[in-house]
């Protein structure tokens, strides 16, 4: 125990810096925030993409032997089917756009941490990402890459937006002006070099990508990244990510929060693929979707529901007023007072399943999705929603709800040699 404790203690200290670093990292930090103003609106626009497409197979579907639910289900599904574009309209201008509003969001979010003005640097980037993304082709406006398809091209001009407006703001590269024209006036005019300079920037690339490659500047993106992307979003990649970040946690690092960007803006992406498709009347194919990020930390990071319902029925009161405490946060998925107050942070006992429970709950989610046990989820849900209700709302299906109370039954059979010997361990040092 001695020698494990400091094994730890010293891997601590090697990786505690890096990743307090990452963590504080403001560019990291912006994607994140930045990524969250696209929320209420993809939530809001998924419910019509549900009513658009009521859960019947009207191929299985018999009028003479069907019930009075299955008739209302398939009249809603013949509505439907007759006025798609009309009903879908909101999720197309609001899923469709996230990409748009992403862009705005991380601009907005990275100014504000710079001390700029936050609204302004926000629009400077919504524009120059609407110009770079929306080709016109014979009169008609592409919008193609305003939605999920755009979002790492959102990221990279939300970011960079900011930097080059912040460098005429560092190089005093500003228009002067006296005292008594209005402090708005003077706002407009110091607006008008960066973004001049953003759209010469973003804009002439987009040109020049556009004549030497015939793609404009997110198809040639895309390209670059489907490597890494395909890397990060394949099941192994998943796992290391996630990995890397629950042994994080270990150390009393928030791991997820760091690992946050890459795996949320790829479950998004992923998600609206599936949407996609099903908006097309195509059979969903996409399994790295938000719902794994979500299996991932179901319960909080390590999976740790069915420890805390181990917890509950502890011998040691400790443990189980711990458990009971933990347990309506953990329904949400927030589990620090498991974390630091059992505590499994420096603890070589629990060290083991903490990062083993959830590479097996997301191994039998991929394969349970692939051989077509639960759905595939095509909504993107709210967070911090308990993991019941979401595993219902990304795909409205209700075996992922069953599905997902399994997930919590597996983890408990993981934890739970591991939990004993530490509650043997306790009650002996109580007597």
């Amino acid at each position: 125990m001695k020698k494990s404790a400091a094994f730890m203690d010293k891997l601590n200290g090697l990786l505690s810096p890096l990743a307090a670093k990452l963590g504080n990292q403001r560019h990291l930090k912006a994607i994140s925030t930045g990524m969250m103003f696209g929320l209420p609106f993809i939530v809001i626009g998924s419910f019509f993409l549900i009513f658009a497409n009521p859960s019947i197979n009207m191929e299985q579907y018999n009028p003479e032997t069907a019930g009075i639910f299955l008739r209302f289900l398939a009249n809603w599904k013949d509505f439907a089917t007759a006025n798609y574009d009309l009903i879908t309209a909101p999720y197309n201008l609001t899923m469709g756009l996230v990409g748009l509003i992403s862009a705005f969001g991380i601009a907005y979010s990275l100014a504000k941490d710079y001390g700029l003005n936050p609204s302004m640097n926000g629009m400077m980037a919504l524009v120059t990402f609407a110009m770079v993304c929306t080709p016109v082709v014979e009169g008609t406006i592409n919008l193609n890459y305003l939605g999920t398809n755009g979002l790492f091209v959102a990221i990279i001009i939300g970011l960079l937006a900011v930097e080059i407006s912040r460098f005429f703001e560092t190089k005093n590269i500003k228009f002067t002006m006296p005292d008594t024209v209005p402090p708005m006036v003077t706002m407009f005019m110091n607006t008008l070099l960066p973004l001049l300079a953003n759209i010469i920037f973003f804009y002439g690339i987009n040109v020049i990508f556009l004549i030497t490659t015939d793609q404009i500047f997110p198809e040639a993106i895309m390209q670059v990244l489907t490597p890494a992307t395909d890397l990060a979003g394949s099941l192994g990649g998943f796992l290391l990510i996630v990995t890397l970040g629950n042994i994080l946690w270990l150390f009393g690092i928030n791991g997820s929060s760091i690992i946050f960007p890459l795996v949320f803006t790829l479950g998004i992406a992923q998600t609206g693929y599936n949407a996609e498709q099903l908006a097309n009347g195509e059979q969903m194919t996409h399994l790295m979707n938000l719902q794994m990020f979500r299996i991932s930390v179901m319960g909080g990071a390590g999976a740790t529901m069915g420890l805390v319902v181990l917890m509950m029925r502890s011998k040691v009161s400790e443990f189980r007023t711990i458990g009971k405490l933990s347990f309506i946060p953990g329904l949400c998925s927030i589990n620090e007072p498991v974390i630091f107050g059992l505590p499994i942070v420096f603890n070589p006992i629990l060290a083991f399943p903490f990062l083993v429970a959830p590479i097996v709950n997301l191994l039998l989610t991929y394969f349970a999705q692939k051989l077509g046990f639960i759905g595939l989820g095509f909504i993107i849900d709210p967070s911090f929603t308990p993991f019941v209700a979401q595993a219902y709302l990304s795909s409205m299906d209700w075996r992922n709800v069953i599905f997902t109370l399994f997930l919590v039954f597996t983890s408990a059979v993981i934890y739970y040699p591991f939990f004993k010997l530490m509650e043997k361990n306790r009650l002996a040092e109580m007597k």
